[in-house]
């Protein structure tokens, strides 16, 4: 092995495992691995950088744009309630839901389609007595069947095609991955509404648990308006001047004065005598409070969180995203107050409440918080790409109400556009430029909403990804290891080959994120192909179906950790009814490329 080998193989597994252990988020650290093979030469500036202008990668940002378009038409959402609305039975309900989802996923980016049907499945599962939970995680995995049907079904296809054309491959065309994801997508819905039906929990909602749980994290305090011998000192102080910002354990979320409510609380609001002080956090921290002179404990206290909102104010669950500029940062160092017009109340991971004070959580991706929200707070999270908005606790969940003329003429725009695809009269990146300036133009988004609906963390990782790929060319490392795979499959047939390639795909997916995943095996890919003197697209095919087959945890797959924290899941629920379906989706992708290829 040269140097340039073992320090690319180095450089990978350290990437690797800060990955796991989230040390930051996942596209800084790709972007300092790739930084470190820009600096020892192994890579050229142009090498490096070539991400950046990949077909595939750009293809991803517009698709983020008509994805968000024809969400904000509320189309999807709408069709989805009214099935849902015509059922018999809890597993016809669940069917009536799976086909929609798989076949929108296999043309839009599955993610925002997850986002907003979350909470309107949620509601509906609330109101009819069935378990969420029942719901929301085959909710999930349906989107996940859908996007390995068609080329613009998830970013990951995306990016694959990309990577075929810089290698001079002809590319997949817009129906290539039908052959292996229909099937794929048949077999995964049916295993839903029977096997995995049986295998999913039955969780209450987390609405019920939160207003059963309300009293063991909220506290009331009185500012006395006669302190004993004299004025209360709290009087006419600021939250930050009466000592109560940075308190060890608890944290004030509201202040109720007379028939008025104020939240989320800012350091420069002032006390008033009899003011009433909701405070969250560990109930075994109270004695701090009540140190405090001036202030006294109301014990039978009728205060919950669902006569915490004021006016629009809200109680909202929101989950923190894998692009969040909030990871690995404690609360209290993020500006929650100034920057969402919003106070945490509580925060789950796990699905159990994290007893530590709240200021000091670092916050990780799949995080659930309960936030007590202000007027502004909708309007300033949808400018960000920190959260995924899950739920209304108290309301209808935040849809839109579906514009009849704007909602079929995106459809009929990506439909014709899908149809110049599928003929070879424009290229698939074209057809996305065509359609986000039609759509531009028409008025059916702003040029504002379209940044807005563009993933920028997400385009950085991918970007970066094919750096650390051409690395892995460029030194021979890919070869190196197709070889290692080569030498110990080989013996047990070209069937074990095909089956090894598939499970490090699906180990790479689960442990770092499905596009990352699928640049760094495909040279691989590529690399055994060759050295068996097969035609490489079936591998390719693998690694790609590999990669966005995602059902073993809540971290692999963006739509997975959506649904995690709603839900009400364990980190095992996913093993338990993703194992099956695992092995489901991986018999069928090989027998199908075995026989088609």
């Amino acid at each position: 092995m040269t140097w340039e080998m073992i320090f690319t193989l180095l450089v990978i597994i350290a990437m690797m495992i800060a990955l796991v252990k989230e040390v930051a988020r996942p596209d800084l650290i790709v972007f300092v691995a790739l930084t470190s093979f820009l600096v020892v030469g192994i890579l050229t500036p142009a090498e490096a950088l070539a991400g950046f202008s990949n077909e595939g990668m750009l293809t991803v940002a517009l698709l983020f744009i008509v994805a968000g378009a024809i969400q904000k038409t509320g189309l999807v959402e709408n069709a989805i309630t009214t099935l849902l609305g015509k059922t018999k039975s809890e597993r016809h309900a669940l069917f009536n839901m799976l086909i929609p989802v798989t076949g929108a996923s296999a043309f839009l980016n599955n993610t925002p389609i997850v986002v907003t049907l979350t909470p309107i499945v949620r509601k509906w599962c609330t109101e009819n007595n069935i378990s969420p939970s029942k719901f929301l995680m085959p909710l999930s995995y349906a989107s996940i069947l859908g996007g390995v049907i068609t080329l613009m079904g998830t970013s990951t296809n995306l990016v694959v095609h990309g990577l075929m054309l810089e290698r001079g491959m002809e590319g997949y065309s817009m129906f290539e991955l039908a052959k292996v994801g229909l099937p794929i997508s048949i077999l995964g819905i049916a295993y839903l509404v029977t096997i995995g039906y049986n295998l999913l929990p039955n969780y209450s909602s987390s609405k019920t648990n939160i207003n059963e749980k309300s009293k063991e994290y909220l506290t009331e305090m009185i500012v006395e308006e006669n302190y004993p011998y004299l004025d209360n000192p709290l009087v006419n102080k600021t939250v930050d001047e009466a000592g109560l910002r940075h308190l060890d354990g608890v944290y004030l979320i509201a202040i109720i004065r007379n028939q008025e409510k104020i939240y989320p609380v800012k350091h420069t609001t002032k006390l008033n005598a009899n003011d009433r002080l909701i405070f969250t956090g560990l109930i075994s921290k109270i004695a701090i409070l009540q140190e405090r002179k001036g202030l006294s404990l109301k014990t039978g206290t009728n205060i919950t969180l669902d006569k915490l909102k004021n006016g629009n104010g809200q109680l909202i669950e929101v989950v923190v995203s894998h692009q969040s500029a909030l990871l690995h940062q404690r609360i209290k160092h993020t500006q929650f107050r100034g920057k969402y017009d919003s106070g945490v109340v509580a925060v789950h991971r796990n699905n159990e409440q994290i007893d530590s004070k709240i200021g000091d959580i670092m916050l990780k991706p799949g995080d659930t918080l309960l936030l007590l929200a202000g007027d502004d707070f909708i309007e300033r999270s949808s400018q960000t790409n920190d959260f995924y908005v899950v739920t209304l606790l108290n309301d209808h969940p935040l849809i839109n109400k579906m514009d009849r003329k704007k909602a079929w003429f995106s459809c009929g725009t990506l439909v014709l556009m899908i149809f110049l695809v599928t003929i070879g009269i424009v290229s698939m990146v074209t057809a996305m430029c065509l359609t986000v300036v039609t759509f531009l133009l028409s008025k059916t988004i702003t040029v504002n909403e379209a940044k807005g609906y563009v993933q920028i963390h997400v385009l950085l990782l991918i970007a970066c990804a094919f750096g650390i790929g051409e690395a892995l060319f460029q030194t021979g490392t890919a070869e190196w290891i197709a070889n290692q795979l080569l030498a110990f499959s080989m013996p047990l047939g070209k069937f074990t080959i095909l089956i090894l390639l598939y499970l490090l795909t699906v180990l790479f997916t689960e442990v770092i994120t499905n596009s990352a995943a699928v640049v760094l095996l495909f040279p691989v890919a590529i690399e055994i192909a060759q050295r068996l003197g097969e035609d490489p697209l079936p591998f390719v095919i693998l690694i790609t179906i590999g990669a966005s087959a995602s059902f073993l945890s809540p971290i692999g797959y963006q739509t997975n950790l959506i649904v995690y924290g709603p839900g009400g899941y364990k980190f095992t629920d996913y093993m338990k009814a993703g194992f099956p379906l695992s092995c489901i989706v991986m018999v069928s992708t090989i027998l199908t490329l075995t026989l088609a290829y």
